[in-house]
């Protein structure tokens, strides 16, 4: 009995890692200069953050090298802010924008870069473990219209369903 939890534990925990066969994380990532304040412009639909506006995620080191993230959002419904801390580590290389995030003890997610302005970090393409999951991060409240051209051409060719985006009211 306890190897057949210990199996399944092991499933769950690493079924999220991973991402879809479309996506490769960038390299020649800074996590330095990816510290800080960062707003969402537009992502998939999920119940964790159905019906929030004015999204930001706030990376700071955490003091055993990993990352603190910090998720906020304001629900128009319940007319107050929401918060979720997590944290984040890197899956490889701290070179490669390919991290595991977790809100919920042990249980990790994909968390992805896989489009990033690196001359100064202004705007991110985030991918989940698989096509479900989607964001657009930006250093401001909104982005260049080529910016968002360029999310929408490499998300629509990378499988995800653009149609379905929510752009985010800040």
């Amino acid at each position: 009995m306890k190897i057949i939890l210990l199996i399944i534990s092991s499933l769950l925990l690493s079924g999220c890692l991973g991402m879809p066969e479309s996506i490769k994380p960038v390299d020649g990532f800074n996590l330095n200069n990816y510290l800080g304040k960062w707003y969402e412009i537009a992502r998939l639909d999920h119940s964790f953050e159905r019906g929030l506006s004015q999204v930001t995620a706030n990376y700071s080191i955490k003091d055993d090298g990993g990352v603190r993230v910090i998720n906020k959002g304001f629900s128009i419904k319940n007319n107050e802010w929401q918060e979720a801390e997590g944290k984040a580590y890197f899956v490889d290389t701290t070179t490669e924008g390919y991290l595991k995030v977790s809100f919920f003890g042990p249980f990790y997610g994909s968390y992805v870069v896989f489009e990033l302005e690196h001359e100064n970090y202004q705007y991110a393409f985030i991918s989940g473990p698989n096509t479900d999951y989607l964001w657009l991060l930006s250093r401001t409240t909104s982005v260049e219209p080529e910016v968002m051209q360029k999310f929408l051409k490499m998300s629509k060719e990378r499988g995800f369903t653009i149609e379905d985006l929510i752009y985010v009211n800040h």
